[in-house]
C-alpha cells in the first residue's frame, strides 16, 4: 500500500486530476466534487481548498460557475497548454534513434541575475542536462515544448536555440554521464517500479474494474509518474547503461494507463480523451 501522505502532494494531486479527467469535463469541476475525488486518494477537504487557492493564484485555475449554478474551477488557457505539452512527453514514446540534439544557450544581465536561477531550474524540470555554464542541452524532440515554457515565462529574451549533434572530443557516451546524474534518474524508475508495478500484476489477475478503485490507483500512478519523463530525457537506448530502468517503468505505467484510465473515468464523472 502505497503511503499518500508521504508521497503524493495534495496540489501535486490535484494537477494530476484535471490532466487526467478534469479537463474532460463538461464544465467547471463543482468544489464539492473535488473534495469527493481528492478524498479517494487521501486528500481531505482542507488540504483540497488550500491547494486550489495556491493553484488559483499561480494562474492555472480560475473560479468558474457550473450550469446549475455551483462554485467551481476550470483551467486556464495557459494550464491547458501545460497539460498539451505534458501529454506528448507523459504518454509519449521516446525515439529510439539518436535526433540530435537542441542546445539552450543563456546570458543574464547582472541587475537580474535572479532570473538565472529561474533559468536554470526551468531547463533542468524539462530534462535538459549541463554541458558548461550557461550552455544546456536536450533531444532534439524537447525543443518545442522548451520554447513554449520559456516564452510562457517571458525567460525567452535571454536564451538561443540551437539544433545539432555532438562531434566530440569524449564519446557521447561518455559525454551524458557528466550532462545528466543517470544514476539519480535510475532510482526515480526503480522506485516507481517498487510502488506501481506489483499494481499493474494485481489488476492483470482481475476480471473485474471497480470504478472507484480503478481511478484511485491510476490517479496515484499518474501521479507519480508524470514527473520522470522531465527527469529522464528520453536518451537514445545506445547511450544508456546496460540494465536501464526506464523502458521497465515506462510498460508499467503503459499497463496501468490501458487497464485503469477508462475504467477510473466512471468514477470521475468524465469520458476520458486524448492520450
Amino acid at each position: 500500500m502505497i503511503n499518500v501522505s508521504d508521497q503524493h502532494a495534495p496540489r501535486s494531486l490535484i494537477v494530476t486530476f484535471y490532466g487526467a479527467y478534469g479537463r474532460f469535463a463538461p464544465g467547471p469541476v463543482p468544489v464539492a466534487e473535488l473534495i469527493r475525488l481528492l478524498a479517494a486518494v487521501g486528500v481531505d477537504a482542507p488540504s483540497v481548498r488550500s491547494s486550489v487557492s495556491r493553484l488559483k493564484r499561480r494562474g492555472l485555475l480560475r473560479p468558474a460557475r457550473t450550469a446549475q449554478g455551483a462554485a467551481g474551477y476550470e483551467l486556464s488557457p495557459e494550464a491547458r497548454q501545460l497539460l498539451d505539452d505534458s501529454d506528448r512527453r507523459i504518454y509519449g514514446t521516446p525515439s529510439e534513434q539518436d535526433e540530435g540534439w537542441v542546445v539552450a544557450v543563456f546570458s543574464v544581465p547582472e541587475p537580474e541575475r535572479q532570473k538565472r536561477h529561474v533559468l536554470r531550474s526551468r531547463l533542468a524540470g524539462l530534462g535538459f542536462g549541463t554541458a558548461a555554464p550557461g550552455v544546456w542541452l536536450a533531444p532534439a524532440r524537447l525543443y518545442e515544448e522548451a520554447r513554449h515554457t520559456l516564452e510562457r515565462l517571458r525567460l525567452d529574451p535571454y536564451v538561443d536555440f540551437f539544433r545539432g549533434e555532438h562531434l566530440g572530443f569524449a564519446p557521447t557516451l561518455d559525454a551524458v554521464t557528466r550532462w545528466w546524474d543517470l544514476a539519480a534518474i535510475a532510482k526515480e524508475h526503480e522506485a516507481f517500479l517498487g510502488d506501481h508495478a506489483g499494481v499493474l500484476r494485481g489488476w492483470e489477475r482481475r476480471t473485474d474494474s471497480p470504478p472507484e478503485e480503478a481511478y484511485r490507483d491510476y490517479l496515484l500512478a499518474l501521479d507519480s509518474w508524470r514527473h520522470l519523463p522531465y527527469t529522464d530525457p528520453g536518451l537514445p537506448a545506445s547511450l544508456l547503461p546496460e540494465g536501464w530502468p526506464g523502458g521497465r517503468s515506462a510498460a508499467v505505467f503503459r499497463g496501468l494507463h490501458e487497464r485503469l484510465r477508462d475504467a477510473g473515468a466512471g468514477f470521475a464523472g468524465v469520458r476520458a480523451e486524448g492520450a
